[in-house]
């Protein structure tokens, strides 16, 4: 069985989370918009209040997502980031075949960010190997046979 190709895949805003986190928040508008026909007064003016400010940090969250590339050799992945760069692992989430939420661990961090299809597509499925594969077992001989086992009743 042959192992996933390298392959380095660069991390940046994603769209598809923004487009994501604005269809929530247009959504939560419209919940609170009929809520207020309800209710008035300082209900509807507080409700309003924590819409727009949800608002606010989402994007500005989404705006400051992580940047970087994260890399597979074969056997680690590697994470070029300026505060959490190092070897770890990295965990798929939630695959959506053309975007992929997953979660970096290593150096005591951890960092969640969105991988895209139209980020690098060239390299997509090479990526997409390289998160569902396991490094090589340490030990194994090149022809892919078990090393041998030793016989305690052997002379």
């Amino acid at each position: 069985m042959h192992s996933a190709p390298s392959v380095t895949y660069p991390v940046g805003r994603s769209r598809f989370a923004g487009t994501l986190l604005l269809a929530i928040w247009l959504a939560a508008a419209a919940v609170i918009g009929y809520w207020c026909t309800q209710v008035s007064g300082w209900r509807a003016a507080t409700a309003a209040l924590l819409w727009l400010a949800s608002g606010l940090w989402a994007g500005a969250q989404w705006w400051r997502s992580a940047t970087g590339a994260v890399a597979w050799d074969g056997e680690n992945w590697n994470w070029s980031a300026s505060r959490t760069a190092g070897t770890g692992m990295l965990e798929v989430s939630l695959d959506l075949q053309r975007s992929m939420l997953v979660r970096w661990a290593g150096n005591g961090a951890s960092q969640w960010f969105w991988l895209e299809r139209v980020s690098r597509a060239e390299r997509w499925d090479d990526l997409r190997r390289a998160v569902y594969s396991r490094p090589a077992p340490q030990g194994r001989h090149m022809s892919g046979d078990p090393a041998p086992r030793h016989d305690p009743n052997a002379p």
